[in-house]
């Protein structure tokens, strides 16, 4: 248990001190729907659709958010949040194209580091790396275990949540 809490602190200690710009970068992204006439859209790939799910029903609801449909028709002003465990997923990515063919801001969370070679961090407005690339904890038979995927896309939603509406209060 204290190998697994210290792991955890430091994963989300590395996510808030390398991407605390990008943090206040996707605030002001999202932000932006909420000042004009759009939707903030929220995706979420996999079991990162539980974020998608607390942001619109959880406790302290995102304000002005919606969730992501293909046949959802988006416009300029709209701004697309997509959550995915990997850049590499297929789903994501096409999703990303699109946004981007259509010239709709998007940022992502994934886990991969942001290159030349993640097409998806290329695409995007903003995108932030949770860095999980493996377990956090060995086990027994020498493999890694424990990839905390939707506690560290947590983090960053509720890093997001704080600047994103503190922005709104300003207004």
């Amino acid at each position: 248990m204290k190998m697994l809490t210290t792991q955890i602190a430091g994963l989300l200690q590395r996510i808030a001190t390398n991407h605390e710009e990008a943090i206040e970068d996707t605030a002001r992204l999202l932000a932006q729907a909420a000042v004009g006439d759009g939707r903030v859209v929220m995706v979420g790939m996999n079991e990162l659709n539980g974020l998608v799910m607390n942001a619109i029903e959880g406790a302290e609801p995102f304000a002005n958010v919606i969730r992501y449909s293909a046949d959802l028709e988006l416009g300029s002003m709209d701004r697309v949040w997509l959550f995915t465990r990997s850049s590499g997923n297929a789903d994501a990515l096409e999703i990303g194209k699109v946004l981007s063919k259509q010239g709709v801001a998007f940022a992502v969370v994934g886990s991969e580091k942001s290159s030349g070679q993640n097409e998806l961090s290329e695409l995007a407005d903003v995108y932030i790396s949770t860095g999980i690339s493996k377990g956090l904890l060995p086990n027994d038979e020498g493999d890694r275990v424990v990839e905390p995927h939707l506690l560290a896309s947590l983090f960053v939603y509720e890093a997001v949540k704080l600047s994103y509406d503190e922005m709104l209060m300003d207004l």
